[in-house]
């Protein structure tokens, strides 16, 4: 006779051969052998929701009415004891936190014209609709294609059942190791091991709704680099996440901040190098209570760079972001997966954003924001995709060779018939993989950072516009307002303070950041009481050429020049470094006073 165990963390099961005579405590130690497991390892229950656990070991099996072929469910001890466990144990970011504790059921008045009832009565012409209703969706002005990501999980979890065996399955396009049954492949594989082919479909929801950047300062100044220079762009978007009422449950990526890293682009390519400060960015930007929630890159050509109009550069008869793109996206959302406690590894998806600033078709700068599909996602993790050369719209899933095996792509689309025909994905129309999100400004701009002035943004060298003290002395020079909070809240000049190679501020500007995540007068101006700004005016009067008591973030004192005419001067309109000597910027041409 035999009882079938099963293993609750892995899912595992393994008959057990007994008689019904046997004790239960001889019954546990074949477990034990079994699962390799120590005597107080592991506990076995009747049922899998942990009630009925075989405790009388001296008992026989008949006894506890244990038969042949009866399932027992095993829970190793001091560890989660179910994947609800497991899954709870999962830390969500704050939003889906309380987007989980919300109703998000759509409320409807009572309609005049079909309702029968009285005004405490519901019928279906007004009883709530759930978040996830596809009618009221596509009703919505503008229609919203794709539902919410806690609405596509309410859905998961309603029923009967409340979801209780709901669970989010991430897609894997590699082979499992430990099959031991056959050689590793190329010599060998089977059914066990073999990843599931992939049919393509177009998401159905997404994990942002919305990109709204708190106001268009922080895009011109990012858009300036490619006024200059012609050159294109790339910048982390840095911000946070909230509730975006728009849509039912919704997630909206706000974006109070542009931090540009190294890269060296032209007019037709970016490519990114290794940035030394990354980490100590988003340490800053931790302690300011932002998260880099995605990236923005430009592309554009000019057509008269002077009134700012380009040329329609993408669109809908070309494609909205390319092969290349969607891989680098999806190359980005991996490395900022989604906490899930509905899944068994943790995560699942990304709320990493893309951000495309193009031309439009009445030749302006339009602000595209994009995510790629979770399955685009697994291509690009297990190295399955490649672009076209030739067609930039065009991606291509690898085929398997002795190196990798290569699960096969598939995409369904309409034949010259209108015949539904599912296609290899070799090529791959990358809008198979898109998923676009509604980008905005507010009608009323906020500011996180809220300075008047700008200090110079990183890694611009190539414009003359250089981060160091001399700079930070022409800025505070020309910061009027007798409020320190106002002057220091600069999220570029905050890194300069912190990530410098002559006074870095890492361990002693806590206060400061505090001050400005909180808009705090008080603790920015006790900070501003310490050693370290002492030491920071000293040097901005030192290589700056001028007095610090003339530097205008003082109690009195506005706007000054460098008093020495030996030094090099930055531009008061473009920060320009300018030679020694010279009355009129080189760049802009405007005067020096």
């Amino acid at each position: 006779k035999s009882r079938n165990i099963t293993d609750s963390e892995t899912d595992g099961m393994k008959k057990i051969p007994s008689t019904k005579r046997e004790t239960a405590a001889a019954f546990l130690k074949k477990v034990a052998k079994e699962f390799g497991f120590n005597s107080n390892g592991f506990s076995v229950y009747l049922n899998r929701n942990k009630t009925g656990e075989i405790l009388s070991q001296n008992k026989t099996l008949s006894l506890l009415k244990i038969k042949h072929g009866d399932m027992l469910y095993l829970f190793p001890s001091g560890a989660p004891s179910s994947s609800g466990e497991v899954m709870d144990t999962v830390q969500e970011d704050e939003i889906d936190q309380y987007l989980a504790k919300q109703d998000g059921k759509i409320y409807r008045n009572k309609d005049p014209q079909l309702c029968r009832h009285g005004a405490l009565g519901k019928c279906v012409h007004c009883v709530p609709l759930e978040p996830f209703d596809e009618d009221y969706l596509n009703h919505l002005d503008p229609p919203v294609k794709h539902m919410s990501f806690h609405a596509y999980i309410r859905k998961l979890t309603g029923g009967a059942d409340k979801g209780k065996f709901a669970a989010l399955e991430n897609i894997s396009c590699k082979i499992k190791s430990g099959c031991e049954g056959h050689p590793p492949w190329p010599e060998g594989i089977c059914t066990k091991c073999q990843p599931s082919a992939i049919t393509l479909n177009r998401q159905k929801y997404r994990h942002v709704d919305n990109i709204m950047f708190e106001n268009h300062t922080i895009a011109d100044r990012f858009l300036d680099f490619w006024r200059k220079t012609g050159s294109q762009r790339m910048g982390y978007l840095y911000g946070k996440f909230t509730e975006h009422k728009d849509i039912p449950l919704g997630i909206r990526a706000e974006v109070a901040a542009i931090y540009e890293p190294p890269q060296n682009a032209t007019q037709n390519s970016l490519e990114l190098v290794d940035d030394p400060k990354a980490a100590a960015v988003d340490e800053i930007a931790a302690k300011l209570g932002l998260c880099k929630v995605g990236w923005i890159f430009t592309d554009l050509l000019s057509e008269d760079t002077r009134i700012g109009t380009v040329r329609y550069s993408r669109n809908k008869d070309s494609y909205y972001l390319s092969a290349e793109e969607c891989i680098t996206a999806g190359y980005f959302q991996n490395h900022h997966s989604n906490p899930c406690r509905l899944s068994r590894d943790g995560h699942f998806g990304s709320k990493f954003v893309t951000v495309v600033a193009t031309g439009g078709p009445d030749n302006q700068v339009h602000f595209e924001g994009y995510q790629v599909s979770n399955q685009c996602m697994a291509l690009v993790r297990d190295e399955c995709l490649l672009p076209c050369k030739d067609a930039p719209e065009l991606g291509f899933a690898k085929e398997s060779s002795p190196e990798q095996y290569v699960p096969d792509v598939f995409y369904k689309d309409k034949d010259k018939f209108g015949n539904d025909v599912t296609f290899l994905a070799r090529p791959l129309p990358v809008e198979y993989l898109i998923i676009d999100i509604t980008t905005t400004f507010p009608k009323d701009p906020q500011y996180t950072f809220c300075s008047t002035q700008r200090f110079p943004i990183e890694n611009r060298d190539i414009l003359g516009e250089i981060q160091n003290f001399h700079s930070l002395a022409t800025y505070l020079s020309q910061c009027t307002s007798t409020a320190f909070l106002d002057i220091v809240s600069d999220f570029h000049l905050l890194l300069f303070l912190v990530t410098n190679e002559v006074m870095p501020l890492r361990d002693s500007i806590g206060l400061l950041l505090d001050a400005v995540r909180t808009s705090n007068e008080d603790l920015a101006q006790t900070w501003k009481k310490s050693e370290q700004w002492a030491t920071i005016e000293q040097l901005c009067s030192t290589v700056g050429g001028q007095p610090s008591s003339s530097l205008g973030y003082g109690a009195m004192g506005g706007p000054s020049v460098p008093a020495s005419s030996s030094a090099m001067w930055s531009c008061l309109h473009c920060t320009f470094m300018n030679q020694p000597g010279t009355e009129h910027c080189e760049m802009c041409s405007l005067p020096r006073s």
